[in-house]
């Protein structure tokens, strides 16, 4: 037993055995929640407290939580940038559209040659005939 300062008594962590955290992770990965008589249980078997337990499942939980959400942050931001890349992608299929329908011939000269300078470097070396 160990003191402060001032003689009261001092906790101290509990460390526990590689065996006994295996087990306590093996158990977690079944079940999040340990019901009364399967802490007892459980603490029993391990040589623990059943607040030990508790306490140890009461963190794991908080620990398996922070992971959980910035996986799932992390996954947000994939579909969102995704979405995005998809998103101008279909602007791109849409300015496409312009290019791709049939030339009015009574359209204006300036449109043409604006298409045609977006969609070709330098213009594509096309002359436009004017009537």
């Amino acid at each position: 037993i160990l003191l402060d300062k001032d003689g009261k008594r001092k906790h101290t962590r509990p460390t526990f055995s590689g065996q006994q955290i295996f087990a306590l992770e093996k158990t977690f990965e079944q079940t999040k929640y340990l019901a009364g008589p399967e802490r007892a249980r459980l603490a029993y078997s391990l040589g623990m407290t059943e607040s030990q337990v508790k306490v140890w499942f009461q963190n794991r939980r908080t620990k398996w939580r922070k992971k959980h959400a910035a996986e799932m942050a992390t996954a947000k931001k994939k579909q969102d940038s995704e979405t995005e890349r998809l998103k101008g992608a279909s602007e791109n299929e849409e300015e496409d559209d312009d290019y791709n329908k049939p030339l009015d011939p009574n359209s204006d000269d300036e449109k043409i040659t604006q298409l045609l300078k977006k969609h070709k470097p330098g213009g594509g070396g096309l002359l436009l005939h004017t009537p």
